[in-house]
């Protein structure tokens, strides 16, 4: 997991594929102005902008998930977002089977940290990163980009 603000994204390069991309991605976007809904992302990307309203922990947490296909970053555009999260090796109560069409697996256990996002920082989450987004109060506007694991 990374955790910075927008303006350092670079500085993983090492750590991200096709960061070149996904920076170029980012630029050509009024973010704070942007309407939901579906983005033409780079080749093999998904890239979506939702406004939500923020969950309690416990509504997060039904959904405490990780990705096996695909690297999430998350930039948050307004509002203040807190994540649980948790290594997966360290996750031993799984609940139900993965699901291949989303790409998602999800899991009962209890996180082991909570970190919080203001806007303009983003969270990158690895396939070994057990996150529930979304805890807190208020509307939240964020961008996710799905990045394919090479």
């Amino acid at each position: 997991m990374i955790i910075d603000h927008l303006v350092e994204l670079k500085k993983y390069d090492n750590m991200l594929p096709k960061m070149d991309e996904i920076i170029h991605f980012l630029s050509q976007h009024d973010w704070t102005n942007i309407a939901d809904g579906t983005l033409d992302a780079p080749e093999g990307m998904k890239a979506f902008v939702q406004t939500l309203e923020a969950k309690t922990e416990e509504q997060s947490l039904e959904k405490f998930e990780c990705h096996d296909q695909f690297i999430d970053l998350q930039y948050l555009i307004s509002g203040v977002e807190t994540f649980a999260w948790k290594s997966r090796k360290n996750c031993v109560v799984p609940k139900g089977d993965y699901n291949m069409e989303k790409d998602v697996r999800y899991f009962s256990d209890e996180p082991d940290i909570h970190f919080l996002l203001q806007p303009g920082h983003f969270a990158i989450f690895y396939p070994s990163d057990v996150h529930a987004p979304a805890i807190g109060t208020g509307t939240l506007k964020k961008l996710i980009i799905k990045i394919p694991v090479i």
